[in-house]
């Protein structure tokens, strides 16, 4: 295939943060803008969000699954362990008071789907059954790499996202299954309490999949988290968030190149936002602190959440658990597959109805009781030691382009890690047990969440770099100051936000398991043509 890098001067990420009101998109206006408007031809009716009415729906919340009984433990049969079974099935769901149901395909019956809910240590086994339909309703690009037309339409594997599992179970992205097929899954859960969540992964239709509506949260519990008293129960809440296309007929639009051999488009922003699979929601709330536990599901929107009253959102969590303290902040900026564990103080808004906010447009209402039944939790002041990982035990530092070239032959773009294709031998190839820094070295226009599957790492700092010289000359001249990660980010991650124009470092320890893994970013647009890599965690010599 013939490529040529796209060269051009970067933007700093303060510059590129100054975008319209209500634009929430990762990625620049070259992109942005085709990804948006190329909508297939056949398309007339297109739903006008604007004029849906607002906060008539109550925010439904996803339920929390029970074992469908216990079953050996592969590792250990002479000890059960919980097991569920969880069928992906094509359903049809409202979305909207107004609109007729939606097509969409769930995990346990409804988008999102259910959620799991365990304890540290304690192991579990899944069933994940493929009972979906034999044809896709979504427009495959069969050009993309694992979405040949000798494929399957229909293929699904479940990637538990931030889980510590063996490669097994992981959900690799080649380890599908077709309708009639199912896959049982071993998770460990030897992980501290956090919010993870659980997506279909599937190479080159994993961005089609998760639109569909394959996604749910999973949350792991420890003593650590029981001893805060934080609120639990009615005032525990998960919102999960992703931005969609409809129609006016109440069915989901995915946007097209308008080519029907090459129809992938670089990147999906919708002009709606599912709060729990809702339009629009409201929720009724005591004056009482509450948590919510924040997932961004969007192929690739990024969010900045803010209370209408611009009061603030005291920041618990990030992705792989608590941080050492509360950070209080006006706006939560989450990435796609990021998660944010945040708690909100509604006993200064008792009577009163607030909304929550993305930059200026509206996605969920709170109506604020005027008092509360029981007593509030409090805010606590402390939460979980977070011992951050000196530089210095790093084995090796492996430094990581993002870039972007120009698919001559099909005349899109596509983006590198590391100027590889998926195809392309393993090159990352950490010993179990060692700790490395990787420095992610972004050369293109967009942010790029950046995942890497297995381990959980620390975000060390993030500094400016002059982009054009890497380009010309390889050299590398760093600008300004390094720049820590901000409050949000002070604990365990599982993604990171990689800016453009900058050197963003993480530190990891591969420890759990040996074997066949996966990185990648996570703008699935972006994934599913070629920005993947596979990596494997050898055993010591």
């Amino acid at each position: 295939m013939l490529l040529r890098f796209r060269s051009c001067r970067r933007a700093s990420p303060l510059k590129r943060a100054a975008r319209a009101p209500g634009d929430g998109g990762l990625c620049s206006s070259r992109v942005n803008d085709a990804a948006v408007h190329a909508a297939p031809a056949h398309v007339a009716q297109p739903l006008h969000a604007e004029t849906l009415a607002r906060f008539v729906d109550r925010l439904p919340i996803p339920s929390t699954l029970a074992p469908d009984g216990m079953r050996p433990d592969p590792v250990d049969p002479r000890s059960s362990l919980p097991y569920y079974r969880i069928a992906m099935r094509q359903i049809d769901q409202r979305v909207h008071r107004d609109l007729p149901p939606s097509t969409f395909w769930s995990y346990g019956g409804h988008v999102p789907g259910p959620t799991l809910e365990t304890r540290s240590e304690q192991a579990f086994l899944v069933e994940w059954v493929n009972e979906l339909p034999a044809d896709h309703f979504l427009p495959i690009d069969h050009t993309l790499h694992g979405a040949h037309a000798d494929q399957p339409r229909v293929r699904a594997v479940v990637h538990v996202h931030g889980a510590k599992v063996p490669p097994e179970s992981d959900g690799h992205p080649e380890a599908w299954i077709t309708p009639g097929q199912s896959a049982v899954y071993r998770y460990p859960n030897r992980q501290d309490a956090a919010m993870l969540w659980y997506h279909d992964h599937t190479m080159g239709i994993e961005r089609l999949n998760q639109y569909a509506g394959l996604f749910g949260a999973l949350f792991v519990r420890d003593a650590v988290e029981d001893r805060l008293g934080l609120p639990k129960g009615p005032h525990e809440i998960p919102l999960v968030l992703c931005d969609r296309i409809f129609r006016a007929d109440g069915q989901l639009e995915y946007p097209t190149s308008g080519d029907p051999e090459t129809p992938w488009v670089p990147e999906v922003y919708g002009d709606t936002t599912l709060v729990n699979g809702v339009l629009f929601p409201y929720l009724e709330v005591e004056p009482v602190v509450y948590r919510f536990r924040v997932l961004n599901a969007s192929n690739a929107r990024l969010f900045y959440l803010s209370r209408s009253d611009r009061g603030a959102l005291y920041r618990i969590g990030s992705d792989q658990g608590l941080l050492p303290a509360p950070v209080p902040a006006t706006t939560v900026t989450l990435a796609p597959a990021e998660r944010a564990d945040v708690l909100v103080d509604f006993r200064s808004a008792a009577g009163r109805t607030l909304v929550l906010r993305n930059q200026v447009a509206e996605l969920l209402q709170f109506r604020v009781a005027s008092r509360a039944e029981r007593a509030s939790a409090a805010i606590p002041t402390r939460l979980r030691s977070v011992e951050r990982m000196p530089e210095g035990i790093a084995v090796k530092t492996r430094t990581l382009t993002l870039r972007e070239y120009q698919d001559a032959k099909r005349r899109r773009m596509l983006m590198l890690l590391d100027g590889k294709y998926w195809r392309d031998p393993v090159s990352e190839q950490p010993t179990l047990g060692a700790v490395e820094i990787w420095s992610f070295v972004n050369l293109t226009e967009d942010t790029h969440p950046i995942h890497l599957h297995l381990v959980r790492f620390q975000i060390l700092d993030r500094q400016l770099f002059d982009a054009d010289e890497f380009l010309t000359s390889g050299k590398m001249i760093l600008i300004g100051q390094r720049l820590p990660p901000d409050g949000g980010e002070a604990g365990w991650k599982d993604t990171v936000r990689v800016d453009p124009g900058t050197v963003t470092r993480i530190i990891a320890r591969f420890d759990g398991y040996a074997g066949a893994y996966v990185w990648h970013c996570h703008l699935l647009e972006h994934a599913a043509n070629e920005m993947m890599r596979p990596f494997e965690v050898v055993q010591p010599t």
